[in-house]
Order: C-alpha cells, then sequence, then structure tokens
C-alpha cells in the first residue's frame, strides 16, 4: 500500500469523484482525503473493508481467549465435548 500517492486534497475529491471510486475500486488501495493539509477521512474498496473488518473480529476473539486464558478460565475438552454431544442429542430428540 502506498498511501503516499493516494492521498487526495477535498477539492480534489469534488472534482473527481467518479475518478476516485475508479481508483479504489482498480487498486484496493484506500485514499486518504485532507482537508486544510490534515488527512480527515479515508476511502477505501469495499472487499477490502469487509476484509479488515473480519480480520478485526478475529483479534477481538484472540485477545477474549487470551484474556480467558490469563483469568484461568478454562474448561477441559472432555467437558465440552461431552456438553456438545448432549446439545446434539437434545436436538435430536426435539428437546431444544
Amino acid at each position: 500500500m502506498q498511501l503516499h500517492s493516494d492521498i487526495k486534497p477535498i477539492s480534489w475529491l469534488k472534482n473527481n469523484v467518479k475518478k476516485m471510486v475508479e481508483s479504489v475500486a482498480e487498486t484496493c488501495n484506500p485514499m486518504v482525503i485532507t482537508q486544510n493539509g490534515e488527512a480527515k477521512a479515508v476511502v477505501m474498496n469495499v472487499r477490502e473493508y469487509d476484509q479488515m473488518q473480519q480480520s478485526l473480529a478475529l483479534l477481538r476473539m484472540l485477545a477474549d481467549s487470551f484474556a480467558d486464558v490469563e483469568a484461568g478460565n478454562l474448561r477441559n475438552s472432555d467437558e465440552v465435548f461431552a456438553d456438545i454431544r448432549n446439545m446434539i442429542e437434545k436436538k435430536r430428540n426435539g428437546r431444544d
């Protein structure tokens, strides 16, 4: 990702929205929009945004898991699999 080439002032954006959308779609690079010389917004490809959100969700799960381990919130795998088997059996027997 080369953000230095994808930084545009808001005045450019006002006159080149179509170019901006095409560029972001084609390159998959985000575009930084500046106002008064300061970065104010980032425009990015929808697929890249979705991937970023999925990555963040995974990182949150890992962080939560790490916190559980640190806090000692652990269960024996035999207990977990027994609970899963019981849940499956209840579903099969129509007892939700």
